[in-house]
This record gives structure tokens, sequence and C-alpha cells, in this order.
């Protein structure tokens, strides 16, 4: 991913694209010697510093990681490349409340042609079937009109379709809401974000909001929470998964994605008028050959 396809230095091009072969090969002292040669050339090419950035910490270099991303960060000023998250995550920086919308977005524009294949095979993504589950323990699973947050390609539709009468989605990334749109499983998607698609449903219009492996993207869950309370009509259901934390109400990992305490989400649920049905370990994906913990909720509106 980045900020600009080409520093517009066919040397300076040549040895990023040599660098990004070092990095697959983890050859991480070798990217790092070719992206120092690529910034002598292009110095003021972000998509240079923050790979930089990436080979350094990989090297365990996390000051000299840090200081590049903060160049990257100086010339990125989108937030595309995701520096300042990088930087907070090596612990530069506080954690801000969310991943920024640009390096979200940028993200999965680019995951997109991918998404599925590498989720379900390479990841063992089990997101949606994990929620049905949820679900059908809490009641049975009938509802007049869904809210899907974060709704990528589709595949948290696939199984609400025959037990839904409206599905409505909502992705940052157009090129996903494009992938939603193909499946005809909505009747609606649009690119946007999830607190302001919220925000902008009439008052206790929905019954259902389902977030599948959306909020490990969003630290700070207050507003998402009060949104999802006012668009929900009463006996309304907010049902999601979230990354598994520990220590403080939610973190930034070290895999730029965001883990949260059960009990800030029980918070949470009594804070926005929420009663919650379950909130139990679940595990929507595995990384690295080993189940990521988590854990999977489903809320009532009261």
């Amino acid at each position: 991913m980045s900020a600009n396809a080409s520093s517009g230095d066919l040397i300076a091009d040549r040895r990023y694209a040599w660098a990004m072969g070092a990095f697959a090969e983890r050859d991480f002292e070798a990217a790092a010697d070719l992206l120092a040669q690529t910034i002598e050339a292009a110095p003021r090419w972000a998509p240079a510093h923050a790979a930089l950035g990436d080979a350094l910490a990989k090297m365990g270099k996390n000051a000299a990681a840090a200081q590049a991303y903060a160049q990257a960060a100086a010339l990125d000023l989108d937030g595309v490349l995701g520096a300042d998250l990088k930087r907070a995550a090596l612990g530069a920086d506080a954690a801000p409340p969310s991943a920024p919308a640009a390096y979200v977005r940028a993200l999965f524009d680019e995951y997109a042609p991918r998404f599925e294949s590498h989720l379900r095979e390479a990841l063992a993504y089990r997101g949606p079937e994990i929620l049905m589950d949820a679900l059908a323990r809490v009641r049975s699973p009938r509802f007049a009109r869904v809210l899907d947050l974060g709704c990528g390609s589709g595949l948290m539709a696939r199984p609400l379709r025959d037990c839904a009468d409206h599905i409505a989605g909502v992705d940052l990334s157009p090129a996903m809401v494009e992938l939603a749109r193909r499946t005809g499983l909505y009747d609606n998607a649009e690119t946007g974000d999830v607190t302001a698609f919220l925000s902008a449903q009439a008052p206790a219009s929905c019954d259902l909001v389902i977030a599948a492996d959306v909020f490990v993207y969003i630290g700070d869950l207050a507003p998402v929470f009060a949104a999802a309370a006012r668009a929900l009509s009463s006996g309304g259901l907010l049902a999601f998964t979230v990354q598994k934390g520990a220590g403080a109400d939610w973190a930034l990992g070290a895999d730029l994605r965001y883990g949260h305490r059960r009990q800030y989400l029980l918070a949470l649920a009594t804070e926005h008028g929420f009663a919650p049905a379950l909130i139990e370990d679940a595990s929507t994906r595995r990384d690295a050959g080993a189940d990521v913990p988590g854990l999977v909720g489903v809320l009532v509106r009261t």
C-alpha cells in the first residue's frame, strides 16, 4: 500500500521494488539498506520511509523504526500509510481512538481482490458463523431491518439474507462496497464511516445492528454504541465480534488491531441502554497457525 504509486525517480522506484522483494523473503537487513538508498534518491517519498520503518521494526530496532514512521507521517498528510498508527503500536505515541479512515480505506481497497480467499483459506475466518450461532441462541433469528457495519464483500449478509427482510451495509472501502453490491444480497450498500452511518438512521428504525470483525479497527467504542442504541428499536440486538484485550479497556496491538476487555463492553452496554444476552470467548480467525483470542457479544436494546 502506498500514498503514491511512484517516487518519480526511476532508480528510487527500482530500489524500492528490490527492497520489497527482500522484505518478502524476510531479509529485513537487505530491505532496510535498499530503502535507505531509495530515500537518498527520493527523500520526500513517504512509502519508502514507511517501508523502512517496517523493516527496522522487524529487526527489533524500534526507536529507529519510530523515527522512520514519523518521517512517513510528516509526508503522508492523509494518513494512508498508517505511520502514526504504527508508531503507536511501537509505544512511541498514545494510540488513537480508532485507526485512521484513510489507512483502513486504502488497506481494504488494495485487499479487495483477494479478500475472501485469503480470509477464508489462509486465516480460517468464521465470524459470520459465530455470530449466527450466537444470535440463534438468544432468539429465533428473524429481522425486519438489519444494519451490517463494515460489510466488506458481503460475507455476513449471506447467512442473514434468509432471515432478514431488509439489509443495509456500510464500509469505508469503495472497492469492498462494490463487491457487496455485486452479491445482490443488500437492499442498499454505501461507502462511509460506521458511526456516521448509524447516526444518519431514523431513531428506532432497525432491529439488528451487526459488526463482524469491524471493531478491531476502533478502540473507543462508546460513539458506536451510542449511535447503535439510537438506531435500534426496543428489543433490538447489537451483535459483534472483537479481538480480546487485557489490561486497558481497549488497546492497540502489534497487529494494528484493537483489543477490548469484556468488562469494558459490559460497562458500555449499561451506559448506553443495553442488556447483555451473551458475551463469551470466540475466535473468528487464525494467525500464524493459532487461534486469535476474541469475544462474541449480543446485546439487547432495553
